[in-house]
């Protein structure tokens, strides 16, 4: 068994990798955040206006989890890429993917131009926008942290997640302008615009992508390999071919990291599936003739606990490096179920200061359960076939958590007629959340790597 050098991390490139990955999740997020809130406020009476209220919500709602059912799909391909050819390359793909598919949902016609097949196309640019996101955060997650010295890098691995409250600070922005207009300036065409508006933001993203360096983890664990194969190859011949076929990164990730692939899954119900509860499915609830509160209300709440989340974010991943990132996790789920109920019941009062105060309350307590998830995530798994692993945990649970979450909370709040049904889902999550994180491996970068991983 051979070993080499621990990587060296450069902290000058280990800020641009995190500045890279702040500004290309930021505007992937963007994108996937704008297809939310139009599902919680548009998309029910535009695509789907022969429905009641609540069904229409529930079918809008269904575009938007198939998004999440194909990130576990968009893991695995450009997983493979990321891990045989770099993970630069394959965020630069991702990038350019779903800027194309966002695109093409501000261009496409409505129910009333060609009835059903209007959504069954909102269904397929929704698919490449989960494949696309599905391969982004792994790889934008890997280049902060495997950039990123040992001591802090829950901190760096803070910046891509600073992309999901940017983004959505930008999505709920975008829509509270356009509410200015009136619902029927929203509903007509105004909702269109940020769609169309977010090919400028793609450019962007690509130019400073493009410009980043190789994950220097990466390198090293590539360099490991090599040497090993040459080695295998020589002494070995057809042995050493089958065993090189074996190394498939999918097939790897299923073999060897099986075990932390499903604790990761579990250890991301709140970061995900909470999230979605507490922002898509709560402004559906919130501006429902039941509740009555003004779109434009709920919009605004949104949009301040975007901005307070971002400003959140690198501290609570700082608390990572310094308390540790279960601590810190457990600390936002714990907090988070305290608020959940008091959150959905102020909707209720009609009080503004009050929603507002507990909308950004919850914000913030959630920010400590997905700030540190970047690097807990990613110190899951040795480097070999960690892009794919850590996209195959991450995205196969975010598709049972957040593709299901706002759906499943309207029927079950159809069904009992009660917000409580809501708030217990929630609180199911955190147990199985905190249950996980216990059980979680923390790994290393920062020990020499070895041939044989």
């Amino acid at each position: 068994m051979s070993t080499q050098p621990a990587p060296v991390h450069d902290t000058a490139k280990a800020r641009k990798a995190g500045l890279a990955a702040f500004v290309g999740t930021t505007i992937e997020w963007f994108d996937f955040y704008i297809y939310a809130t139009a599902a919680a406020l548009v998309f029910g009476h535009v695509f789907f206006p022969e429905a009641d209220r609540l069904v229409g919500i529930a079918a809008a709602f269904g575009t938007y989890a198939v998004g999440f059912f194909f990130r576990p799909l968009g893991g695995i391909l450009f997983g493979h890429i990321g891990d045989r050819f770099g993970r630069r390359p394959a965020l630069v793909m991702t990038l350019v993917l779903m800027g194309a598919a966002t695109f093409m949902v501000g261009l496409l016609p409505t129910y009333a131009q060609i009835g059903a097949w209007a959504a069954v196309l909102l269904v397929a640019l929704r698919a490449l926008q989960g494949i696309a996101v599905g391969g982004e955060w792994g790889g934008a997650v890997l280049m902060s942290v495997e950039h990123a010295p040992e001591k802090s890098k829950t901190f760096y691995g803070g910046f891509p997640q600073l992309g999901n409250p940017a983004g959505a600070l930008l999505a709920t922005g975008s829509f509270s302008l356009i509410s200015l207009g009136g619902d029927d300036f929203l509903l007509d065409w105004g909702w269109r615009i940020p769609f169309i508006a977010s090919i400028v933001l793609i450019a962007i993203g690509f130019w400073i992508r493009f410009r980043v360096e190789e994950s220097p983890v990466f390198e090293d664990d590539a360099k490991t390999a090599a040497g090993a194969d040459e080695t295998a190859v020589a002494g070995a011949g057809e042995k050493a071919a089958n065993k090189a076929a074996e190394e498939v990164p999918v097939m790897f990730a299923l073999r060897r990291n099986w075990l932390p692939i499903l604790i990761g899954m579990g250890a991301i119900p709140v970061a995900t599936g909470g999230y979605y509860l507490t922002t898509t499915f709560a402004q559906a609830y919130a501006t429902g003739p039941e509740v009555g509160v003004p779109t434009t209300l709920i919009l605004n709440a949104m949009t301040l606990a975007s901005f307070l989340e971002l400003l959140a974010t690198l501290p609570m991943a700082a608390l990572g490096d310094k308390i540790g990132r279960r601590r810190t996790i457990n600390l936002g789920v714990i907090s988070t179920g305290i608020l959940i109920a008091p959150l959905f019941l102020s909707f209720s009062t009609g009080n503004t200061v009050l929603i507002f105060v507990l909308v950004c309350a919850v914000r913030l307590t959630m920010s400590a359960t997905y700030a540190p998830t970047a690097t807990f995530m990613s110190q899951l798994f040795v480097p070999r076939a960690r892009y794919t692993s850590v996209s195959l945990s991450y995205g196969i649970g975010v598709a049972i958590y957040g593709g299901l979450a706002p759906v499943t909370a309207t029927f079950l709040y159809d069904a009992t007629g009660t917000i409580w049904a809501v708030v217990a889902l929630f609180l199911v999550f955190a147990a199985l959340n905190v249950a996980c994180v216990a059980l979680a491996p923390q790994l290393r970068d920062d020990e020499p790597a070895e041939a044989s991983r």
